[in-house]
């Protein structure tokens, strides 16, 4: 049996005997009315059963399946729907975000593909979930490496729904402290890695009618922190980079969330992190000051990340996918001071702005 895709805002995949018969890869639903399937993956939540005997009418339980989010079903010969939950891909699942979205999803019954640099650190997950598990090691550095280890995911799992792109670390360090290699590796790996990965991705979601993309951000991508230039640079870049993606990969049923958590109880400042030497000259400076507040854990951490793993999870069962997902007091403070900031000085210099143009 092969799987077709029955519309990109319903039905996501069908099987039936033969390749067809649940409809033709990109069709709509209004086109299906009448053909029977017996088998079928389904943008629906919560549904128990479907239809009825060897197969149900596409077209008549179409409406009821449009928009009620993203989910997967089976249908038994005797009508009865079982819920198959979503199939996710996740980078970083070692530690911090990636990992405690894994272990919620799992224990959900969802299926997830995870790649981490050090795969021996999800064992005791493999151990406890079996074959609900996919694991991969991972060097999002390494292009070749990220669309081979995308390709073998797509091709175990038959399907993927949510791609989380979450591998990434923090860069301490004044500008001029940080070395040519510690500032190509951060570039590598949160920008050009993440870039990678979208791209590794998006030829297989739009086979098969849509899908969801959730890259990993911060506040960081929104303000900036002395010490931390070259982080910033890469998170304001991947912002710009979904700005542009977002609309690119639309017309094919893509959806993209840029995640931007505040502080929370990751390993960000800690071994996933990486410090540049420190040079005196900075000691009295804005960038010694953050070191000596982080050096006596005097930086507020008040997110929770299971509570932001599980924000994060639940937008991808909404029915249109949130452009930006805001996590944490402090990231929605310093995010909104931030803009009103920016749109103060952009609007003083309106006159400016517009004495530049040719017909001024």
């Amino acid at each position: 049996m092969t799987f077709g895709a029955c519309g990109r805002e319903g039905l996501v995949g069908c099987e039936g005997a033969e390749r067809g018969r649940g409809g033709e890869p990109g069709g709509d639903l209004a086109q299906d009315q009448g053909q029977q399937v017996d088998r079928f993956h389904v943008r629906a939540q919560g549904a128990t059963a479907l239809g009825v005997g060897d197969g149900f009418d596409l077209g008549a339980v179409g409406v009821g399946l449009r928009g009620a989010g993203v989910g997967a079903f089976e249908l038994s010969p005797g009508g009865q729907a079982q819920d198959l939950g979503l199939t996710w891909f996740i980078t970083g699942v070692s530690s911090g975000f990636g990992r405690r979205m894994t272990e919620l999803l799992l224990a959900r019954g969802d299926h997830v593909a995870a790649t981490a640099r050090r795969p021996e650190t999800l064992a005791d997950l493999a151990e406890r979930h079996g074959d609900r598990l996919w694991t991969a090691p991972r060097d999002v550095t390494d292009a070749p490496a990220v669309r081979r280890t995308v390709d073998a995911a797509f091709a175990a799992l038959g399907r993927i729904d949510v791609i989380v792109s979450n591998a990434g670390y923090g860069l301490f360090g004044a500008a001029e402290e940080v070395t040519d290699e510690q500032i190509a590796h951060q570039i590598d790996t949160n920008l050009i890695g993440s870039i990678q990965l979208a791209r590794a991705v998006i030829p297989h979601l739009r086979a098969r009618g849509g899908g969801r993309i959730i890259q990993l951000s911060g506040m960081g991508g929104q303000i900036a922190f002395p010490a931390l230039s070259l982080y910033h640079a890469t998170k304001w870049g991947i912002e710009g980079f979904y700005e542009a993606l977002s609309p690119e990969v639309a017309p094919f049923g893509i959806q993209t969330t840029l995640v931007q958590p505040g502080a929370a109880t990751t390993d960000f400042g800690g071994r996933s992190a990486t410090a540049a030497q420190a040079m005196a000259v900075y000691d009295a400076a804005p960038v010694g000051a953050l070191r000596r507040a982080a050096a006596a854990g005097a930086i507020p951490v008040p997110g929770d990340t299971v509570k932001m793993a599980r924000a994060i999870i639940d937008s991808a069962d909404t029915e249109r996918a949130p452009r930006r997902l805001l996590l944490g007091s402090d990231a929605y403070q310093a995010v909104t001071t931030a803009l009103a900031a920016r749109l103060t000085g952009v609007e003083e210099q309106k006159e400016l702005a517009h004495s530049t143009d040719t017909t001024a």
